[in-house]
């Protein structure tokens, strides 16, 4: 089972990382959103319903994905540059 971490790291299946702010939700409809940022161009913050966000990969669609995740939390205990201090 996926689960979710406020502020981890998360792998899409397609290469891209991004961080988990948080979730919202949705003031008419009650449904809770991922509330995550890209770690990558412009930094944007972005929204996906949390069951989405949480959903296995379609491996039908997708048959060359190893990933079981459409986003997989990664186990990174560091971004700082050790080389460069």
């Amino acid at each position: 089972m996926n689960t979710i971490k406020i502020n981890g790291i998360y792998r899409h299946f397609k290469g891209d990382y991004y961080l988990l702010v948080g979730t919202a939700n949705h003031s008419e409809t009650g449904e809770t959103y991922a509330v995550y940022r890209k770690l990558y161009e412009d930094c944007g913050l972005w929204i996906r319903p949390l069951d989405m966000f949480l959903e296995e990969v379609d491996h039908e669609k997708y048959p060359d994905v190893k990933q079981k995740y459409r986003f997989q939390l990664q186990e990174i205990s560091s971004v700082r540059d050790e080389n460069n201090r």
